[in-house]
């Protein structure tokens, strides 16, 4: 059994506790986290089980780490706190843990050498002997894997489309839904997220690595965005009310362009009510979030996953998605030689778990 943590217990952390949990592979050793108030809970009541686990959370860092972890599936936000996610992130390197992880958004291409986050990055997997798996939150199977295997199975490939569609009603994060995302606030407020070349930043890598994939030079990446306003004033369970007039809805591309066209684009539509710019891609029935890929060439491939909502967590369909990736990624990891890894060096892996219809 690989001894694994979980760092963190928001959307992602849930859901990696579940996943943890009913891995066979692995077995959860310490739940990490931020807030005093998780402290001294047992991991099972955070993750949204019927049972206890018999794993209490801590916010004592050291001491987890001194116990030398196997794995860290690290699910803190590094949204609104890139800093403290790099730096403990290479403090589990350090420790020489296999860390997987998705908030470290440079590192979705881990062959681009243009961002200064990955000098730390490499001095702690060299100090340490640990690491590292990045992974797009889209979730990165939908953003990458996923639309190159569609495309293989073509003659060629002329434009590839990965859109991820999002209902935020059902989360619990405000800071990343209101402010950095921009929901419910003054069409006149600039989201940190759509700030210039934001997008890029947290999206790029995955057109980049999309590219080096197919074999193709990028001209350039470019970002389209549109945003729409609420028509009526709506009131969520998870994050209270949100005012007519407010931002209801946001549209954007990351546009990757290959010979002066959009070539390689990712695109997000998230909003706060369904009923908001319903003339933009929608979710299908009863899903939380939905993952379609687009593949023109000498034939149109298309596919949808939709995440429907999990029981007992509004975001955990989506939440899931992302983190079965990460949690499935750790065996792998640990069988090969410290370093850096992104989507394309991971291979997707078949199910490592049957579900308990009781507990899952």
């Amino acid at each position: 059994m690989i001894s694994t943590i979980v760092w963190g217990t928001g959307n992602i952390g849930r859901a990696a506790i579940r996943a943890v949990d009913a891995h066979p592979g692995l077995e959860l050793t310490a739940v990490l986290v931020h807030g005093p108030e998780m402290v001294g809970r047992d991991a099972g009541e955070l993750g949204g089980l019927e049972r206890t686990l018999g794993v209490v959370a801590t916010d004592d860092a050291a001491a987890v780490l001194g116990a030398r972890p196997r794995a860290v599936v690290y699910a803190a936000s590094g949204n609104t706190r890139s800093a403290g996610a790099l730096a403990d992130v290479c403090a589990a390197l350090r420790a020489g843990a296999v860390v997987v992880t998705e908030p470290i958004h440079p590192l979705y291409d881990s062959r681009d050498d243009r961002h200064e986050v990955r000098a730390p990055i490499r001095e702690a997997i060299a100090a340490g002997g640990g690491s590292l798996f990045v992974a797009s939150a889209d979730p990165d199977w939908a953003s990458g894997v996923l639309p190159l295997l569609l495309g293989g199975l073509g003659t060629t490939v002329d434009v590839i489309r990965c859109q991820e569609i999002v209902d935020y009603s059902g989360y619990s994060e405000p800071g990343s839904v209101r402010r950095l995302v921009g929901m419910g606030e003054p069409l006149d407020y600039l989201p940190p997220l759509l700030a210039p070349r934001m997008p890029t930043t947290v999206w790029g890598g995955q057109v980049r690595m999309l590219a080096r994939a197919l074999g193709v030079e990028l001209d350039e990446i470019r970002e389209t965005v549109s945003r729409r306003p609420l028509e009526v004033t709506v009131e969520t369970d998870a994050m209270g009310k949100f005012e007519a007039g407010g931002q209801g809805a946001l549209r954007f591309e990351v546009q990757g362009i290959v010979g002066g066209q959009p070539r390689i684009v990712i695109e997000h539509v998230n909003r706060i009510d369904p009923t908001c710019a319903p003339d933009w891609p929608n979710l299908p029935e009863d899903a939380a979030s939905a993952y379609r890929i687009v593949v023109e060439g000498d034939s149109r491939l298309e596919t949808t996953v939709r995440s429907v909502v999990g029981r007992g967590d509004p975001a955990a369909g989506g939440a899931r998605a992302a983190v079965g990736r990460l949690v499935d990624a750790i065996v792998w990891l640990v069988g090969k030689d410290p370093g850096l890894y992104d989507a394309l060096d991971v291979p997707l892996r078949p199910a490592a778990r049957v579900a308990d219809p009781v507990t899952a």
